[in-house]
């Protein structure tokens, strides 16, 4: 009887928290916005470093040109499908019921 009363209270705690029509957030606006967050404080703190050496200056550049292609490569939507259809499962033959 344990077993019914808990999984009854599972259930429900799943209803609530995941309930028909809810409106989920989308995450790939939300990872691409955090990213986006990410590489401006990167770049801020590299450009606050002072470089006195030619390598210093060298890394400062190689750094920026990263971040730059990263915030470039990140899609801005969703990739569209391929057009590919499943297959189709064979029928039973009539044997089998």
């Amino acid at each position: 009887m344990f077993v019914v009363i808990r999984s009854v209270f599972w259930l429900t705690v799943a209803f609530l928290v995941i309930r028909p029509g809810a409106d989920l957030p989308d995450t790939g606006a939300m990872a691409a916005q955090a990213m986006a967050a990410g590489s401006q404080v990167v770049a801020a703190q590299i450009e606050s470093i002072d470089c006195n050496s030619l390598t210093c200056l060298g890394g400062k550049a190689v750094v920026a040109a990263s971040l730059q292609q990263t915030a470039a490569a990140t899609p801005a939507v969703a990739p569209a499908s391929s057009g590919i259809v499943p297959p189709i499962p064979r029928p039973r033959p009539a044997r089998a019921g």
